[in-house]
């Protein structure tokens, strides 16, 4: 949608203001950063709004740093998966996650062979429904419809890739289906669909993105439901799945509701990191949740009940409760 890149920008300023210099040429290990106040903050690709939401979780932190002698600053990933080894490895401080990947590393399924036992929730955010993306000649109208086509499967490690392998699941499908699956980043993977190096892409990803603004915008890209026995099967049996809809005129030339399903988006960090510097994260943001939620679109309609119950897989922080219980949302 339009400011859409002003929003991003804004916040990417906002973020490494004043914190960049702190980064990993430090030389000091993680977990001496969050002793020392010092954090590190997991997101995703840059043009995707884990980034943003990162961002705007630091220019918050940082705005307060006098006070609670925080610094905080975020670096693009992988994604959901990669930001749970690196969490678990001690490699960043906080991370954000789909709910779904969440609560697969916790409970030690799916993807993971090992319990994440020591992660812990913060809060939740945005809605990330799973997003099919078609270009305009590809006569692509359902998820069927892509049977032999050249399908972007997202990159291993983050949690789109993880969800399309739990969809063709459903589906008894794998990625044989398509005629090529390939594994462009997510920003990669809207100029490859432009450029007509494949037919469509997955991501699951909060909305409106810059992401998807970019291909509907240049080549006219498509959006595509995903709905059907297998998605009703994925949201009865899985906690961490709602159904969705992606309103229609969210990006160009895409005028209808697009009916689709989808985790949520959470912040989590681990039991290592100290209860007081939690509390103080957390109360950065919602001391002020309303500049949170103008730091990108995506984030704008969040409900403070809903942040500390909806998608959060892993117990709280112990910090995090405190500040919760203190303000009566807990």
């Amino acid at each position: 949608m339009k400011g859409v890149s002003q929003w991003l920008a804004t916040v990417r300023a906002g973020a490494l203001s004043g914190c960049l210099a702190l980064g990993l040429a430090l030389g000091t290990s993680p977990m001496a950063w969050a002793q020392e106040g010092l954090l590190t903050v997991a997101t995703g690709g840059v043009t995707g709004v884990y980034y943003a939401a990162g961002g705007a979780l630091c220019r918050l932190v940082n705005k307060d740093r006098a006070r609670h002698n925080l610094r905080c600053t975020i670096e693009s990933t992988g994604g959901s998966v990669f930001n749970v080894s690196a969490l678990r490895t001690g490699d960043f401080e906080i991370g954000v996650l789909q709910s779904d990947v969440a609560y697969n590393a916790y409970h030690g399924e799916g993807q993971f062979e090992a319990p994440f036992t020591e992660m812990r929730s913060l809060f939740s955010i945005h809605p990330e429904p799973l997003t099919v993306l078609v270009s305009k000649d590809s006569g692509v109208q359902s998820f069927a419809d892509l049977e032999g086509k050249r399908f972007n499967i997202g990159n291993p490690g983050s949690g789109s890739r993880a969800s399309i392998d739990l969809l063709l699941n459903a589906m008894g499908l794998d990625t044989s289906f398509f005629g090529q699956a390939t594994e462009y980043r997510p920003d990669e993977h809207g100029q490859a669909l432009c450029d007509n190096k494949i037919d469509g892409l997955f991501y699951g990803v909060g909305h409106p993105s810059t992401n998807i603004q970019e291909p509907t915008t240049t080549c006219g890209a498509q959006l595509v439901p995903l709905e059907g026995e297998a998605v009703d099967t994925l949201v009865a049996d899985l906690p961490y799945y709602a159904k969705t809809v992606i309103p229609g005129d969210t990006y160009p030339d895409n005028p209808d509701d697009i009916a689709t399903y989808g985790p949520l988006a959470t912040f989590v960090t681990t039991s290592a990191v100290p209860n007081e510097t939690v509390y103080q994260l957390v109360k950065a943001v919602f001391e002020n949740l309303a500049d949170f939620k103008r730091m990108h679109p995506a984030l704008a309609h969040l409900n403070p009940e809903e942040m500390v119950s909806a998608g959060l897989t892993a117990p709280l922080h112990p910090g995090a409760e405190r500040y919760f219980k203190e303000i009566g949302l807990l």
